[in-house]
């Protein structure tokens, strides 16, 4: 087994793409994350740049890492300075973080035209700059930069560059890919002549791939095949332009697909999908439901083809077994459904066996779909027609009417109310309430309505709302679909209306919402009536 270092620079170049932001407390937490599954480095930032890099090397030396090594990362000296005098030089080693990468130009083109030195100054900067850090007692990783499109130009004096490196005391010289344009077949090949220049002088070689044509973790992969033995990317791509390669997918192929490899100190693996999920919420962006391993889609299944192969052997349509990545196997229900998606979503109903019912459900399903229903991110919803459709469910509450108004006070602020009366077995309940919105109106309304009778309530909450026209082309006339996501202390459940009128589709939802969760306290014993 050869062992593949695995570099996460998220903190860094992740935080170079776009919408991504980290605070310090965010950076920390992610590096604790990262140690937790057995990352080799992570780079922390370049602490010359901002104060929150600075700080953040100051606050990971008191973080408990079991495994991860922090790296600070900075660039070669500047020209016409000493090593030891150049302020980014001396930002890296008060950073005491115990390893450093630094990064250099690898391009004659760019040593000319963005640097503006001559070609035996850049070389005289990346060994001095190697060797003080070096002379301070750090470790050194080499990172050179536009590696692949500087070797095709001039493989002469890309030559040079990472042998100056690797002379100076660099452990390991990181082959960049910075423009993200290199094929995997190219990658292999220069990857295999760094490694003869390289490994006579006991330097290791790593890869850094930028994401640009869709091809960072394939390049990633043919370079560790080549005989890298670093894997530099990020959680999730994150990075400038189309980001760097994702991480969470390199570490899954060389873990589980290929064979010959060991990462993560030999586990973690199992962890990815939670890690991935973590860092997405972090960073506050959404899942990308078809990210492969680790996305809420990676083993969905729609097709009544597919779930009734999956149903009685999952590898004839899941590369692995979801569990393996921390993932989950999940089954989707549609128009595209067959009887296979009913009885397999339907396992805790235990009414499997009534081929009559399974009918009558797919059939309702596909009934409403064609009204714009959509039940993939609404499994509340379906599993109140189960029980529709088997004649178990019995409604808690009976809506007599509701009001919506919406005026303006005379500052021109609005103000929204609404009025809801319903019934409670014999009982009738009319409440009134004010919110920031029609629908937050509405819930609260019928929140005070409930409440009495079923006080589990108060630990519900709506944590999304979404909203999309069915057909466009009907104007304002137009359907529309609201999705609702609820949570409470132990679940997240969603819920789907459909209707022209937008306040009568999310009080579709908000009742099923409700009513799943006065079912659900139920069935556990915990509701009240």
């Amino acid at each position: 087994m050869r062992r593949i270092e695995i570099y996460d620079t998220t903190l860094r170049d992740g935080s170079q793409g776009e919408g991504v932001n980290f605070s310090l407390y965010d950076k920390l937490l992610i590096a604790q994350q990262l140690d937790n599954i057995g990352v080799d480095y992570v780079e922390g930032g370049y602490p010359l740049s901002n104060e929150k890099d600075e700080h953040f090397f100051q606050r990971a030396e008191k973080l408990e890492l079991k495994h991860t090594r922090i790296c600070a990362f900075g660039m070669t000296r500047r020209r016409g300075v000493t090593a030891e005098e150049d302020p980014g030089m001396r930002a890296l080693i008060n950073s005491q973080a115990a390893a450093v990468t630094v990064v250099g130009k690898t391009s004659d083109f760019h040593v000319a035209e963005v640097l503006r030195v001559s070609a035996e100054e850049n070389l005289a900067m990346i060994a001095e700059s190697v060797a003080c850090l070096r002379a301070a007692g750090r470790e050194v990783m080499y990172d050179a930069e536009h590696f692949f499109d500087g070797w095709k130009s001039n493989a002469a004096y890309a030559e040079r560059t990472i042998r100056a490196a690797g002379e100076a005391g660099a452990r390991m010289v990181v082959l960049c890919d910075t423009n993200g344009g290199s094929m995997p077949e190219e990658i292999a090949e220069l990857t295999r002549a760094a490694l003869g220049v390289l490994e006579p002088l006991g330097v290791a070689v790593g890869i850094h791939c930028h994401n640009d044509c869709e091809l960072a973790v394939a390049n990633s992969l043919a370079a560790v095949d080549a005989g890298a033995s670093q894997v530099q990317g990020t959680i999730n791509g994150f990075g400038e332009r189309c980001g760097n390669a994702n991480l969470i997918s390199v570490i899954a192929n060389l873990a589980i697909k290929k064979e010959g490899y060991q990462v993560l100190q030999g586990h973690g693996v199992e962890h990815l999908t939670e890690l991935s999920r973590f860092v997405y919420e972090t960073a506050n962006m959404h899942f990308v439901p078809g990210q492969p391993f680790v996305g809420p889609s990676a083993f969905a299944h729609k097709g009544g083809m597919h779930v009734h192969a999956v149903s009685r052997a999952a590898a004839s349509y899941e590369h692995i077994s979801p569990e393996m990545v921390g993932n989950e196997r999940r089954i989707l229900v549609s128009e595209l459904s067959g009887r296979s998606n009913i009885i397999a979503l339907t396992t805790k109903h235990d009414i499997q066996d009534d081929r009559a019912l399974m009918d009558k459900i797919l059939s309702h399903v596909v009934d409403l779909e064609n009204r714009g229903y959509q039940f993939e991110a609404a499994e509340a919803s379906f599993d109140l027609l189960v029980k529709r459709c088997a004649n178990t469910f019995t409604p808690h509450f009976d809506l007599i009417k509701y009001h919506v108004n919406v005026e303006t006070d005379k500052e021109g602020q609005l103000i929204t109310e609404a009025t809801v009366k319903i019934r409670i077995g014999e009982q009738v309940r009319h409440e009134v309430a004010e919110g920031d919105g029609p629908v937050n109106a509405l819930d609260a309304a019928l929140r005070k309505a409930l409440n009495g009778t079923f006080p589990n309530l108060e630990k519900m909450h709506l944590v999304d709302y979404k909203v999309r026209v069915i057909n466009s082309e009907a104007a304002t006339a137009a359907a529309v679909r609201v999705i609702i996501e609820s949570t409470d202390e132990q679940d997240v459940w969603g819920t789907v209306g459909v209707s022209e009128n937008i306040i009568q589709a999310s009080w579709i939802a908000l009742v099923d919402s409700i009513e799943y969760k006065i079912c659900k306290d139920e069935q556990a014993g915990e509701s009240a009536p």
